[in-house]
């Protein structure tokens, strides 16, 4: 499952990337924020949504804020998520393949929903490569 989370400053990308699961039928769980007024907090929406990625190991996240750094960070602080902060195509897929990254980070004030919804399709269809990376992993 695909868990979507975002504070105001990233709700419109967030609604984006929606539009676009829709047209392509994807399913995704939106944990909030529900709208571009300044009644919330990042750090509230990124616990919200690392919850729900836990639930089962298969799931991935989708966090946006202003800039992806605040999310990135309140996401970091559990240890089970690897949440990457990825501004460009081969950022999603090293995330993924080298770091087995599962929530991305995106900007909602510096990413175009158009380079976000192509970001968003690499992180969702790369793989973790294993081998060396998996060793490093263990290490965190």
């Amino acid at each position: 499952m695909i868990i979507l989370a975002s504070d105001h400053a990233g709700f419109q990308l967030k609604e984006e990337i929606k539009k676009f699961f829709n047209k392509e039928n994807i399913i995704a769980i939106d944990v909030g924020c529900y709208s571009r007024e300044q009644l919330d907090d990042y750090p509230d929406f990124a616990k919200a949504g690392n919850a729900k990625v836990l639930e089962d190991p298969r799931n991935v996240g989708i966090f946006i804020c202003g800039t992806g750094i605040g999310m990135s960070i309140v996401a970091n602080r559990n240890p089970k998520i690897r949440a990457a902060l990825c501004l460009n195509e081969e950022f999603a897929s090293l995330a993924r393949k080298h770091n087995d990254a599962n929530v991305l980070c995106l900007s909602g004030r510096f990413t175009s929903a158009r380079k976000a919804i192509k970001i968003v399709k690499i992180f969702l269809t790369t793989d973790f490569e294993g081998g060396r990376h998996a060793r490093r992993i263990k290490k965190y």
